[in-house]
């Protein structure tokens, strides 16, 4: 179920592995004008939960870099380092419903066994032949969690949403994504999972991101239901390339947003740019 709620709320929800760039700057505000455009409320959330990438000056230069642009949110931060045990019970729910096993297979594995090319963004859809059986015994979850788990997806089942830019999105389970990771053996949850968690625990109506998280949007709404939460509506923002058309990446320093800021730009500038 969408949420009802008539009181928009957006969220904002970088994660401090590196610089924010000007694909950062323009899905943050979009969510921005879509929240004010509703008279609503948008909420900021620190997605850390990437240890080995996660740096204290990330975290820093995120703040500093949202406030330089003229972003602005409501409420103390979010912090999902600060939330393990809201995923953790999620996690519980998942296996006691059966819908999950563990999965010892590396990302090695996987790619080997999917055979064919695919986008690198993407993660290829997992073989069928990796699964253990549907009534294959269950074991116990552990504590420390100390292997992945997946969420097996209702293959060849048809799933749809309606995005409120790109309208009628379809996707079939198990043909343009496999069972995913909710759980990894470090002992901390998916980006999936954490999102899910997080979006209905703070009542978020609309997920503003880019359009390259389209199937990360079916994996997450089958979260939604297997958890019986509410879920949000979304909408995905057109992605901002390099001049060569590449997908912006952390890695392109040039157009982070405070090397933009040192070179004399201003956030009107940089919007004026986007018309």
């Amino acid at each position: 179920m969408v949420n009802p709620s008539p009181v928009y709320r957006g969220r904002l929800a970088p994660s401090p592995t590196g610089l924010l760039h000007l694909g950062h700057a323009r899905t943050f505000w979009a969510a921005q004008e879509r929240a004010l455009a509703a008279g609503g409320e948008l909420f900021l959330r620190n997605d850390d939960l990437d240890a080995a990438r996660c740096r204290p000056e990330f975290v820093a230069a995120m703040l500093e870099d949202l406030r330089w642009f003229g972003l602005r949110w409501v409420g103390p931060v979010r912090v999902q380092s600060a939330r393990i045990p809201l995923y953790r019970a999620a996690l519980a729910r998942l296996h006691a419903a059966g819908l999950v096993y563990p999965c010892d297979r590396s990302r090695r594995d996987v790619l080997a066994a999917a055979g064919a090319p695919h986008d690198e963004s993407e993660e290829p859809v997992y073989p069928p032949q990796f699964r253990p059986a549907g009534d294959a015994p269950l074991p116990s979850l552990t504590e420390p969690v100390k292997t992945n788990w997946r969420f097996r997806v209702p293959d060849e089942t048809a799933l749809a949403f309606t995005d409120a830019r790109l309208g009628r999105q379809h996707a079939v389970a198990g043909r343009e994504f496999g069972d995913f990771l909710v759980w990894r053996k470090d002992d901390l949850p998916s980006y999936q999972l954490a999102s899910v968690v997080d979006d209905a625990e703070m009542g978020i109506t609309e997920v503003v991101r880019g359009a390259d998280l389209i199937l990360s949007t079916f994996r997450q709404r089958l979260l939604f239901q297997a958890l019986s939460l509410v879920e949000p509506g979304f909408y995905h923002c057109p992605l901002v390339t390099d001049d060569q058309g590449v997908r912006l990446a952390k890695r392109h320093d040039a157009l982070a947003l405070r090397t933009l800021r040192a070179q004399g730009r201003t956030p009107e500038q940089i919007r004026a740019d986007w018309r």
